[in-house]
């Protein structure tokens, strides 16, 4: 027997493997932890926020002079006709929108995928929309940071870099 089997079979030398393999499986986890913590930390502060303020009296100039006035806001607003009219105006407004996108998608994608004469252009045409805002920031960027034509300074780009 040589001595790297000899290693391997040891089970002190097993649990060592072992480890490193766990470790090795949440390394990518530890290399992201940075970013997690900050994304939740900015979505979930607010919130909390927010929510107290929904149980709680605040006055604009000074939010922490209210006092805790558990759900009066929600029985106010649920009592209140211009919040019905307007849960209905925005539940209508969302279901006869979602309608039209998803038939007229629908009835566009099926007619473009049929062939005809001029049919690349239209489709070209239907593209363009989704395309030039994307295009146009690019291009946007590509002038802010062009050495020559920039609106900021060279200066300025290499005390940025």
């Amino acid at each position: 027997m040589t001595a790297a089997t000899d290693l391997g079979a040891h089970p002190a030398n097993r649990q060592g493997v072992t480890s490193r393999r766990f470790l090795s499986r949440l390394e990518p986890y530890f290399y992201a932890s940075p970013a997690i913590v900050l994304l939740v930390t900015v979505m979930m502060v607010p919130l909390v926020v927010g929510l107290t303020y929904t149980v709680r009296d605040i006055r604009i100039l000074n939010p922490f002079s209210g006092g805790y006035v558990g759900f009066a806001h929600f029985e106010a607003v649920w009592h209140d006709q211009n919040f019905h009219n307007a849960l209905f105006n925005t539940f209508w407004w969302t279901v006869t929108s979602l309608f039209f996108q998803f038939f007229l998608g629908l009835t566009l994608a099926l007619l473009l995928n049929r062939t005809f004469p001029g049919r690349r252009i239209i489709q070209s045409l239907v593209f363009l929309p989704w395309a030039v805002p994307a295009f146009l920031s690019g291009l946007n960027w590509a002038w802010m940071f062009n050495p020559v034509i920039s609106p900021c300074p060279i200066g300025c780009l290499r005390l940025a870099f």
